[in-house]
């Protein structure tokens, strides 16, 4: 039943932002503070979306619906509205703007990067900078308008995403200088500008003890199976926490005993990185195949079959499982791994090329990606067993 414009004025905050919703997905969002923001529904290219109208009163009922009507008119016709609005606020700001550059750079280089860092980047860029510099010439930005936003960034409490910030803006830059559109790079005036960022070392568990309890508590999880088997192949197989929820069926030969991860999905993209599947990892691997082995990915998505399940899937079933932040992270299982294969007496740079810990010559990792690898599946498997020890040991 369609709204009335009566109806939406008389719409009155409640404890929680709550809808009201039009026809053909448009809805009216209701704040607790009483604001009323129109937003349309709609899905393009197998993906649902949302479309901001604007707010009302400033918006009316019948504003809002021929907005909406003209927006569905783009999708019939192959345009993604949101795509279209973004388009239209870059040539407005002219081909030499900030934002302009930076969408023509991140377009350019994000080729190779892993899905996961592509969105990051161009929200980044769409939540701290553009607001601020995005309709000024590349050219014309200035060092202390720069340093202005990144302390807005800082303000917050995220000095670490305000280095990133500053280091993006920097590759903007210099892409500008190489194309003609701007004579220096800025940022470079920032250096020291910002406090330094303390080195974070990633919680983890090591005291053997205390891992078979963690082990325990894992095959005690209660949630979906497809964490609960993304949790139980994390210790085994300690690869970091991107690599393993992106696994791709594709890459899993059981025949061989292997999961050969290719190099544009590493995070050095210099080289393949191959990981020895023990017998208790199969076992775990077949166990989910049925599940999701007709899709691309090992651990999917909950919405969408397309896309890997969320990074802060794995870290939000050990939370229910009662492990704070500071006690166990996805990354902890590979200082764990390390840690105690360490301990145990293997060959260091078995560990640290199991770890993926790669050189950055390109050309020295394409070929040493494969050492010690009789080594390394000699030890994976009695990492395997040793853990399976550990699990078993309740005294």
């Amino acid at each position: 039943m369609p709204l009335s414009a009566t109806a939406v004025k008389q719409a009155k905050p409640r404890e929680k932002t709550y809808k009201l919703f039009d026809e053909r997905g448009l809805y009216l969002q209701i704040t607790p503070k009483g604001g009323k923001r129109w937003r349309l529904k709609y899905r393009f290219d197998g993906k649902e979306k949302l479309l901001s109208l604007g707010l009302y009163p400033d918006v009316s009922l019948k504003e809002a619906q021929d907005k909406r009507d003209e927006a569905r008119k783009q999708v019939s016709a192959g345009v993604d509205p949101s795509e279209a609005r973004k388009a239209e606020k870059i040539a407005l700001a002219g081909a030499d703007s900030f934002e302009a550059v930076a969408r023509e750079w991140h377009a350019k280089f994000s080729a190779n990067w892993s899905e996961g860092h592509i969105e990051k980047i161009i929200r980044r860029f769409e939540k701290d900078v553009f607001p601020w510099l995005g309709k000024k010439s590349v050219g014309q930005v200035t060092a202390p308008e720069l340093l202005s936003c990144l302390r807005r960034i800082e303000a917050r409490g995220a000095l670490e995403t305000a280095h990133r910030a500053k280091q993006n803006c920097g590759q903007v830059f210099r892409y500008a200088i190489a194309t003609g559109r701007a004579d220096r790079d800025p940022s470079q005036d920032l250096n020291g500008a910002l406090p330094p960022v303390k080195a974070k070392h990633h919680a983890s568990i090591t005291e053997p003890k205390r891992i078979g309890e963690l082990l325990r508590a894992i095959d005690g999880y209660k949630g979906a199976y497809t964490t609960l088997c993304a949790l139980k192949l994390a210790p085994l197989l300690f690869v970091r926490p991107g690599e393993l929820r992106r696994a791709e069926w594709v890459h899993i030969d059981v025949a061989n005993k292997e999961w050969r991860i290719p190099a544009e999905k590493m995070k050095m993209k210099t080289a393949p990185h191959i990981i020895p599947l023990c017998t208790q990892a199969i076992e775990i691997i077949n166990d989910l195949r049925p599940l999701t082995g007709n899709g691309k990915y090992l651990f999917p998505s909950i919405r969408t079959r397309n896309r890997p399940m969320s990074e802060n899937t794995v870290l939000a079933a050990l939370r229910r499982l009662g492990y704070e932040s500071g006690e166990m992270t996805g990354h902890g299982f590979r200082s764990m791994a390390s840690t105690i294969l360490n301990e145990q007496g293997w060959n260091r740079d078995a560990i640290e090329r199991q770890l993926a810990h790669m050189e950055r010559d390109s050309v020295r990792a394409a070929y040493n990606y494969a050492e010690h690898l009789p080594e390394r599946r000699d030890m994976m498997q009695a990492w395997a067993d040793y853990l399976d020890k550990l699990r078993a040991n309740t005294d």
